[in-house]
């Protein structure tokens, strides 16, 4: 399993958890092919199994604690 600490696609507010539909902030590259999106609490939840299957798994939930920026021109 991979780790992606540097996205080439960042998740957006309107990447939704498969779960419970809250914001995304991981998202899991499964080996079979495809994708699963999760929050940070279902991510945290499901993680021990979702380590089993992924292929990569795209963490952005230092997000959730980081210091807001000022909106960049095409999140306006």
């Amino acid at each position: 399993m991979t780790t992606v600490l540097t996205p080439a696609s960042p998740l957006t507010a309107a990447d939704r958890c498969d779960r419970c539909n809250a914001q995304a902030y991981l998202r899991v590259v499964l080996m079979s092919g495809g994708e699963l999106l999760f929050c940070a609490h279902h991510g945290r939840k499901f993680e021990p199994e979702l380590k089993k299957i992924a292929a990569e798994i795209q963490d952005e939930t230092e997000r959730l604690t980081a210091a807001p920026a000022s909106a960049s021109d095409d999140e306006r």
